[in-house]
């Protein structure tokens, strides 16, 4: 079943080609580390950069991390030694895989089946998660498909950079805003992504901010995914990570009042034996109770603890 209570509001891209970064990244305070063997890694480096991830598995404290292996797409020549060269070495120290532009059902199947063989091979106990990065028109189009195709998936990444080439946008700056666009050009493609991940009980996790200098773009990006219900965004660079973490941590104030409500809604429902029950000046029901549920999971994930209860309302 997909690890949806993971803290992913910080999700950090890590070159495989670099052992400096590499070593620096298991210090940050990044909720998610993913080591990249993709984009990051020229095409004649892969193997050197597989041998560096192994290493820094092995000899680095990821504790309190979610660490990922990003592998080559399923499509290339590559992808396969991604996973056998690491993920049986070093698997145990992996919390997920990030399989990268998946169109399909089978780019999802193929890594969970190859997984399924390196781990049964390696002897670990611990079967991997998987996260699809949906990066193309095609992947968006059998997106509802692709988040039902393995128990093992736990998230939909949005890849603003290769979506915006297929989708033909014209903007060159990866999760940017094309000019002359009345509102938000990515709502319907971070809506359609986070529609099939919830049906499918699944994280939706916002892809990178390119510029690294501009703080103030990067928040109304965070802002914009968050608004709609995301769980998290990539950080590109370790200075992106304490907004991102800011931003997808929920306001004390909020969070409290979630776990106040669902406190008040539990007492209806088990001592009062009512389905709906009066929360300051607010009628609160069984709607109330999920929407406060999935704050209040966000706040616990991020460490959050209740200052107030649910007297405090009254």
């Amino acid at each position: 079943m997909p690890e949806a209570t993971r803290a992913r509001r910080s999700t950090l891209a890590v070159p495989g080609s670099s052992p400096k970064m590499l070593a620096k990244a298991a210090g940050l305070p990044a909720d998610e580390v993913f080591l990249d063997l993709e984009d990051s890694v020229a095409p004649g480096a892969k193997a050197e950069a597989r041998a560096n991830i192994v290493r820094a598995l092995e000899e680095g404290d990821w504790g309190g991390k979610v660490v990922v292996l990003r592998i080559n797409a399923v499509d290339t020549p590559w992808c396969h030694l991604d996973v056998i060269d690491v993920v049986g070495p070093a698997g145990a120290r992996l919390d997920c895989v990030m399989v990268p532009k998946v169109q399909s059902t089978h780019d999802v199947t193929f890594v969970a089946n190859l997984l399924r063989m390196v781990e049964e091979t390696a002897g670990h106990e611990r079967p991997l998660g998987i996260e699809a990065q949906i990066e193309s028109a095609r992947g968006l189009r059998a997106i509802h498909e692709i988040a039902h195709a393995s128990e093992r998936l736990e998230t939909l990444i949005l890849g603003p950079g290769d979506m915006a080439a297929s989708l033909g946008a014209p903007v060159t700056t990866v999760g940017g805003t094309p000019p002359g666009y009345p509102g938000d050009p990515w709502h319907w493609v971070r809506s359609t992504i986070l529609v099939a991940a919830r049906d499918a009980g699944l994280q939706a996790i916002d892809g990178p901010y390119g510029l690294i200098r501009d703080a103030d773009g990067l928040r109304a990006s965070a802002l914009a995914a968050y608004a709609l219900g995301y769980d998290g965004k990539w950080a590109i660079h370790p200075g992106q990570i304490e907004t991102i973490n800011e931003v997808f941590t929920p306001e004390q104030e909020a969070y409290d009042r979630a776990e106040a409500i669902l406190e008040a809604y539990e007492h209806s429902t088990t001592v009062d034996a009512q389905g709906a029950v009066m929360f300051g000046d607010e009628m609160i029901d069984a709607a109330s109770r999920q929407m406060s549920e999935r704050l209040a999971l966000r706040g616990r994930a991020a460490g959050l603890e209740p200052q107030k209860r649910w007297a405090d309302y009254r």
